[in-house]
């Protein structure tokens, strides 16, 4: 019974390099964060397929042009707002 292509033997001597590197109070903080991380990634992932599924892309935000004068006086190009 395996992972993939991996054996028992595999894993067991992967988890035991895990140790010996991270030590085992560090080994559940890593687990944990590793787990937050892929519930977040499978979050994004299924609100982005949901939000394309209905149609609602997400648009960057428009820009538009400050109107303040057609060219500032000190020869600097006109910025853009946000």
């Amino acid at each position: 019974m395996g992972i993939g292509n991996l054996g028992f033997g595999e894993i067991l001597i992967i988890l035991v390099v895990l140790l010996l590197v991270f030590g085992a109070r560090r080994l559940p903080e890593i687990g944990a964060s590793l787990g937050k991380g892929i519930r977040e990634f499978k979050r994004s992932i299924t609100e982005t397929t949901d939000a394309v599924t209905r149609g609602n892309d997400l648009e960057p935000p428009s820009r538009q042009i400050d109107s303040e004068t057609s060219s500032p006086p000190d020869g600097e190009p006109k910025r853009l707002s946000q």
